[in-house]
């Protein structure tokens, strides 16, 4: 079984380090630049600080040192320290990456600087939001203008002023529904925010958890930082994998779970973490999906609607109408990724590119069609006054309202709607979307296929980035209705209205790094909160009041 496996193996000349042999003569305290690289920034940080050297030495590195120090100072307090030197920065979250890069700007100590944060709650266990929310109040404090584009409702309430932009998203969005003092906003009640925040509306516990029957055991995981922990996921069920950041909730599933299953089921993938015995999930999970929030699309014509096969339907009815018969048109007349019915001049992209030597290429509006794609002669067809370029413009939400009596293309368009993508427009080009819509279209994309044939196990790493409270009330519709029709859902998620809503919950910690690794809880939330260990506790107790 490990020949179908493919791996990487040590450096035989360094050992895995990176370093030349030669480079372990030079120590600081009793510690090689090895020895350091494969600290964690916890350990780090304590080392330097018991530092002895003598007073010439001292006199020598005094302004090193205490740069050295004061930014792993700010490591820690972003809640990094169970990361080692030596860990590659293509492994990184993206919420670790922007905090690193916020540990670089504290480090300079600027004054009189503009801050812009977008969503730097991202990976972030409630655990750690308060110690981030204390560095962007230092920040603040330095005499720096801190903004901060956010969700989460504790960065909420502590901001010093609140714009809220609204009421809806896309085409029903684009206004100030507030701005102000944070204090003020529950007095406006048009705001959504307002009426999460007090409560007016909520996302509800379930009022009935499903009980689990079948299960996937996972027996002596110890990747990474893993003690030899085992865990059951159990099938046609949601279940949520949660700890504090560096707790190994990615290891277990990212690194061990998703790519044995993908071998077993598939008969292809990485090779998997250290464990012992997988078992539990033959002849009841078919295949497995890895939703995360790259883009569904390199292409500059892919679009949601042809992501999630709507735009089949669209393109056969526009053939049907008696033009398109007259002139012989057929589907693929209607499309912009085959010649036939789109501008040759643009090739159907809408716009021509101007290659520039030294600077950006420059985008410019087809002069051929006008940004609209097609043939003139093309977009003569028309369905009730609409060519097949309208359509495109429509958003989700208009599309299903004008297409009301084509019931298989409302039915193909519904799931977009369904997951909170309602305001996308048909044609909006798939680079345009964020992480968290595009995870959201290939959400909608397996809604869309009906009930299973075969059990699918998903698999999603934080939905809810990017999500105000209302999205994440879809988003758990969404993922319900996944498993309604036969699937299985496993979220890695640190979202407590998420884990509220679970059927199962599996906490790992109780902290990052060296100290994380352990199975602190596995069960239903009314049960998590009778657990004194667990960091996620403490939070799930004031949802489940």
């Amino acid at each position: 079984m490990l020949a179908k496996y493919r791996g990487r193996t040590a450096c035989d000349q360094c050992n895995g380090t990176r370093l030349r042999p030669d480079a372990d003569y030079v120590k600081i305290g009793n510690k090689s630049i090895g020895d350091l690289l494969q600290m964690t920034i916890k350990h780090l940080y304590e080392h330097f600080q018991s530092l002895k050297i003598d007073k010439k030495d001292t006199e020598i590195a005094n302004r090193i040192l205490t740069e050295i120090n004061n930014r792993l100072q700010f490591m820690v307090d972003v809640g990094l320290e169970y990361l080692s030197l030596n860990r590659f920065s293509n492994t990184l979250s993206g919420g670790e990456s922007q905090r690193i890069n916020l540990t670089r700007t504290l480090g300079s100590n600027l004054t009189g600087s503009l801050y812009i944060l977008d969503e730097p709650s991202v990976g972030l266990h409630p655990h750690d939001t308060g110690r981030l929310i204390n560095i962007l109040r230092y920040l603040r404090d330095l005499g720096n203008t801190v903004i901060v584009v956010e969700h989460e409702e504790e960065a909420i309430r502590a901001a010093d002023y609140l714009i809220d932009v609204g009421p809806h998203a896309g085409m029903l969005g684009g206004e100030i529904v507030f701005a102000g003092n944070a204090a003020d906003i529950i007095k406006n009640p048009t705001s959504l925010t307002t009426q999460y925040l007090t409560g007016k509306l909520q996302i509800e516990v379930p009022k009935i958890r499903r009980k689990p029957i079948n299960f996937i055991s996972i027996k002596g995981a110890q990747q990474n930082n893993l003690k030899n922990i085992s865990v059951n996921i159990p099938l046609s069920a949601l279940s949520v994998i949660t700890g504090i950041s560096g707790s190994g909730k990615t290891t277990l599933i990212k690194q061990i779970l998703y790519p044995f299953l993908k071998n077993e089921l598939e008969g292809f993938g990485i090779k998997p973490g250290v464990f012992k015995e997988i078992s539990g999930y033959k002849n009841k999970i078919k295949k497995i999906e890895f939703v995360d929030q790259n883009p569904i699309g390199k292409s500059s014509r892919s679009n949601p609607v042809t992501y999630i096969k709507a735009y089949d339907a669209i393109r056969d009815l526009f053939s049907t109408q008696s033009l398109s018969k007259i002139r012989g048109y057929q589907p693929k007349h209607f499309s912009f990724n085959v010649e036939g019915g789109r501008c040759d001049a643009c090739e159907g992209e809408g716009e021509q590119t101007v290659e520039m030597q030294f600077l950006a290429d420059v985008h410019l509006v087809c002069e051929v069609c006008n940004g609209k794609r097609f043939k003139q002669e093309i977009l003569e067809v028309q369905y009730q006054q609409k060519s097949i370029s309208d359509v495109l413009d429509m958003t989700v939400d208009e599309a299903i309202d004008f297409f009301v009596e084509k019931k298989d293309v409302v039915q193909r368009l519904k799931p977009l709607q369904d997951v909170g993508l309602g305001y996308v427009h048909l044609g909006q080009s798939s680079s345009t979307l964020s992480g968290g819509e595009a995870q959201r279209v290939k959400l909608a994309s397996f809604l869309t296929k009906g009930v299973a044939k075969d059990p699918v196990l998903f698999i999603f790493d934080e939905p809810t980035t990017g999500l105000h409270f209302h999205d994440i009330n879809k988003l758990l519709k969404a993922l319900n209705a996944l498993i309604e029709i036969g699937h299985t859902v496993v979220v890695v998620e640190h979202n407590i209205d998420v884990i509220k809503c679970a059927d199962w919950i599996i906490d790992l910690g109780p902290k990052g790094g060296e100290e994380g690794g352990n199975l602190v809880f596995e069960g239903t939330p009314e049960n998590l909160i009778k657990n004194k260990e667990s960091l996620t506790a403490k939070y799930l107790k004031e949802k489940l009041k």
